[in-house]
């Protein structure tokens, strides 16, 4: 695909987006059962919206609601079987089937509230058998709009709950009964109607709302020409546009692949047009727009979650913290994609392939929603009320030209956009909530902890690293909301358990959830880049890993050095901190590409990394030696100029 350096149509971005994404894989619906679903949406964004303005239902009646329409909705449009995905195939009978079941656990709790509280802790046959299909439906419905690995995990720790007695030495606990674990999972709010479903249902559906309606107004298409405007120009100017309108893209999507298709299929085609391989193009957008999910203020979402999971922590107080790593995140893949454009020659755009700067300009005020959620935010405004005045801010401002209004029609169309995009994450939430039940009845999370540590050998280093790749591996395929529930859960507790902030450690895995999906061997941002590139897939992922060489080393540095985070630290040592950071990352990236200024020597490459991470490393003596390494080289730069400078190549 894209083979030619042209950008790809909308079709061939579905057709990308079904392939890697789970979420994008549904049915086209026409006649009868693309009204239904219509208004099915449509209900969905309005019943979130009554809730999110007049106030919850109480949890479980919230909650089950929010699954219903969730869980029916999905069998509506998720067909069982993948081939069909994307067709205009018929909704099987089997699917109307499990559609109308949904709609019946989805209103059991509300309409039994008041039996079901009376007789708290009894299951009569009827309440068994209704958690029993909640807990299959959601299974299914998982495996349907997000896919198989948060599926089989969640079926792993069900079947752990149940065969306690028979799990291998410090792993062995009681066991459940099945009336227990099913009681446990939809009678209680610790199971599938646990916290995960709970933001699900408020917070994080009316982000997805809002995110809609942006799209609505055209900024995702407006990210690319002002990142255009500003970076087009320079050094390999089209890689710079793919980092500088991913990280501007992250802010509004909830999902690296969906980043990298709509962005990556206008800045892709250019950067090859310019001269870069397919495999780099593709990992420079992988890279850049899975970063796009650890941008505050939205981060995927899950930033909403972990508001509730670390408790007494505002979340303006979570994108604060994770505003200084994300920066140095796109920083590094800055410097390692100039350095990569200096050393072979490539140029920027000229000044006729460049946008009117003047017509961009104009149209800066479609940021004002973006600006809007944070000024809201840090005045202290609950996220509930800052999602809705966004979302109305959104609209007001389409008004003021005719290209961006919204109009009523924009207004249901973005509705019904924003429930669609809102099913991935409600089953994966419930799927989550499995297995945070599972974790809390079993005592699992402590086990677990206690388990990496032994083999960690109690050091905290060792635990970072056998953490890092938990959290990566249980991050692989799995969406940003889902991964970081499990990594949290499961991998969390054990860096907490050596003292580290609570805050540093649910961002150390949550970060590694994230870079999962430019990971080999199953890196699905860098899949869904080698699918716009036409490039080899484990290539692109490799580049992509290579390029977002900083994501691997900026959570140790925060747990390190929790000051990077904001905490308990003053403005100067702060400063000091990002400055040597950043050094540190320009050295590593020079020694990793073999260029600055020139091509570099083996001494060089293998100096400017260790220094980079002597620099990066937060402790006095290795900064101040990391930092007359740094210099040294600096230094060689110009005193062992190359006479042979590569000039810059000119487009095709």
């Amino acid at each position: 695909m894209s083979n030619n350096g042209e950008t790809l149509s909308k079709e061939q971005q579905q057709e990308l987006l079904e392939k890697y994404d789970p979420e994008a894989g549904t049915r086209h619906l026409t006649g009868i059962f693309g009204w239904i679903v219509f208004f099915g949406l449509l209900a969905f964004s309005l019943f979130q919206l009554y809730t999110g303005i007049f106030g919850v239902f109480t949890a479980q009646i919230q909650r089950t609601i929010h699954l219903g329409f969730a869980l029916a909705l999905i069998f509506l449009l998720f067909p069982a079987r993948k081939k069909d995905r994307g067709r205009n195939h018929k909704v099987a009978w089997y699917d109307v089937i499990l559609a109308v079941i949904s709609i019946g656990v989805g209103a059991y709790w509300p309409i039994m509230i008041d039996e079901l509280v009376n007789r708290v802790g009894i299951m009569t046959n009827l309440d068994f058998y209704v958690g029993l299909a909640a807990i299959i439906l959601v299974l299914e419905a998982t495996r349907r709009a997000v896919g198989l690995p948060i599926t089989i995990i969640a079926g792993l720790f069900l079947l752990y709950a149940l065969y306690g007695p028979y799990m291998p030495s410090f792993l062995a606990h009681r066991g459940l009964s099945l009336e227990r674990l099913v009681q446990t999972m939809f009678f209680t709010t610790e199971g599938i109607l646990g916290t995960p479903l709970a933001v699900s249902s408020t917070f994080i559906f009316l982000f997805l709302l809002f995110g809609a309606f942006l799209v609505k107004t055209g900024v995702g298409q407006y990210f690319n020409d002002l990142a255009v405007s500003i970076a087009g120009r320079s050094t390999g100017g089209p890689a710079k546009v793919a980092i500088f309108s991913s990280a501007l893209q992250g802010t509004i999507s909830g999902s690296s692949v969906a980043n990298v298709v709509t962005s990556g299929s206008f800045t892709i085609p250019m950067m090859k047009k310019l001269g870069y391989k397919k495999e780099f193009a593709g990992g420079v957008e992988a890279a850049a727009s899975t970063g796009g999910q650890l941008m505050p203020p939205i981060m995927g979402a899950a930033a909403f979650l972990m508001v509730e999971f670390i408790g007494g922590i505002t979340y303006w107080e979570i994108a604060k913290a994770a505003a200084i790593p994300a920066l140095l995140y796109f920083a590094g893949i800055w410097i390692m994609t100039h350095f990569e454009a200096k050393r072979i020659g490539l140029r920027g755009l000229t000044k006729e392939e460049m946008p009117d700067r003047k017509a961009v300009l104009k149209q800066i005020y479609l940021l004002t929603p973006i600006l809007a959620v944070i000024v809201l935010l840090m005045s202290g405004m609950s996220v509930t009320r800052a999602a809705l005045w966004s979302i109305l801010i959104t609209v007001l401002v389409s008004a003021i030209r005719k290209e961006t209004r919204i109009g009523f029609r924009g207004i249901i169309e973005a509705l019904v956009d924003g429930a669609r995009t809102a099913l991935g994450v409600a089953a994966a939430t419930a799927a989550a909530g499995i297995i945070v039940g599972v974790v809390t009845k079993t005592g699992l999370g402590l086990k677990l902890a206690n388990g990496l540590l032994d083999l960690a050998g109690g050091l905290l280093i060792p635990t970072l690293m056998l953490t890092m790749l938990t959290a990566i591996v249980l991050g692989m395929g799995s969406p940003t909301t889902a991964n970081y529930v499990i990594t949290s859960t499961i991998a969390a507790p054990a860096i907490i358990l050596l003292g580290v902030p609570d805050l540093s450690a649910h961002l150390f895995v949550f970060y590694f959830g994230i870079i999962a999906d430019i990971t080999p061997p199953v890196a699905l941002a860098a899949f869904a880049a080698a699918g716009v590139s036409g490039g080899e897939p484990i290539k692109t992922g490799v580049n992509s890993a290579k390029l977002a060489i900083a994501a691997f080393i900026i959570p140790y540095m925060f747990v390190l050095s929790p000051e990077l985070l904001m905490i308990d630290t003053t403005w100067t040592y702060l400063i000091w901190v990002v400055f040597t950071a950043l050094s540190g990352m320009m050295a590593i990236g020079a020694g990793i590409i073999g260029f600055w200024m020139r091509k570099l020597h083996w001494l060089e490459r293998i100096g400017g990394i260790i220094g980079g991470i002597l620099l990066i490393y937060p402790e006095g003596y290795t900064d101040i030696v990391g930092l007359l390494m740094f210099i040294a080289l600096v230094a060689l730069q110009f005193i062992l100029k190359d006479k042979n400078t590569i000039k810059p190549q000119t487009a095709n």
